[in-house]
């Protein structure tokens, strides 16, 4: 796999290319093709996201000075979240360069959103560990704070949650409940489908890589359903 054009559209020429490739590569490529732990992306992930909540906390704090920490952290979670950094790296052709397994290269549904955003993570992590924490800054800030001012129009950055409840007592008088509808992946890599239910009717779906994250998305959707957004 040639990154050379991956380089050229994020502005960043590695100096240790395996690091890059290792940011692009699946456990399940290296479970296929033979490996070792080392070999795929899960810690150069676990580094990235750190970077990632680091530049995005102070660049945010810097910008909003007047913002209470709640708020903040709703800025936050709506900038860093699996659909939004998927979407980033989606934009950015990463899903061009992915080193996947036969099987996860046929799954183009919301597995792969959520290996995108790993993906993203990880690159971050492998800038930092190759460029210093300046260059990755620097990288976050083209690709994400641009977004902020999207999520504050659009108030995307709200609990979603609580806004689908307070809807639902409107509208309903009836406090939504979740249910988990599916777990899949291993113990490590867990994957979460919860439904929102108003009363018997199942309003909505959502997924994520834990429950919470999974009810916050299926009470957006919920939204979007009920035309509450």
């Amino acid at each position: 796999m040639n990154f050379e054009k991956f380089e050229k559209d994020i502005e960043v020429t590695f100096k240790n290319k395996e690091l890059l490739k290792r940011a692009f590569t699946h456990r399940s490529y290296v479970n296929e093709h033979g490996g070792s732990y080392w070999d795929h992306n899960e810690r150069l992930e676990f580094l990235g996201d750190a970077v990632l909540e680091l530049a995005t906390s102070n660049f945010l704090y810097e910008k909003f000075p007047k913002e209470k920490e709640g708020v903040l952290t709703s800025y936050r979670s709506a900038l860093v979240n699996t659909g939004t950094i998927s979407s980033v790296a989606q934009k950015l052709g990463m899903n061009d360069f992915l080193l996947l397994s036969r099987g996860e290269a046929k799954d183009e549904g919301r597995a792969r959103q959520f290996i995108l955003a790993d993906v993203f993570e990880a690159v971050i992590g492998a800038i930092y560990l190759d460029q210093g924490y300046e260059v990755a800054e620097k990288f976050i800030k083209n690709n994400i704070f641009p977004l902020v001012e999207d999520v504050v129009k659009n108030k995307s950055w709200q609990d979603s949650k609580s806004f689908f409840q307070e809807k639902a007592q409107e509208v309903f008088n009836i406090t939504p409940n979740y249910e988990v509808l599916e777990e899949s992946g291993p113990d490590h890599d867990k994957r979460f489908k919860v439904g929102v239910f108003v009363g018997e009717e199942k309003i909505a779906e959502g997924e994520g890589v834990s429950k919470q994250e999974a009810e916050q998305n299926a009470a957006m959707e919920g939204l979007k359903a009920k035309n509450w957004a």
